[in-house]
């Protein structure tokens, strides 16, 4: 990806099928797993840093995933 955004977990799912010709092992699903537990607990601990700061949790988790990922409309 460019522009320093993560890929989410599902965007790395989709990319790998598209490369290896719609094939998907269980490998790859439990990596995706793996990839979305540790953005989980990321996102988790970014906003444990911002409690009390940001009263507006909606507006914080929409604001943290359009930095992490980007804000690509699809």
């Amino acid at each position: 990806m460019t522009n320093n955004k993560q890929q989410t977990p599902v965007e790395w799912l989709i990319e790998q099928f598209y490369n290896n010709e719609g094939m998907l092992t269980t490998k790859k699903l439990l990596k995706a797993k793996e990839m979305e537990k540790e953005q989980i607990e990321n996102a988790w601990y970014d906003g444990y840093l911002y409690e009390g700061r940001m009263p507006d949790h909606e507006c914080v988790a929409d604001t943290y995933y359009k930095k992490t990922y980007g804000d690509d409309k699809q």
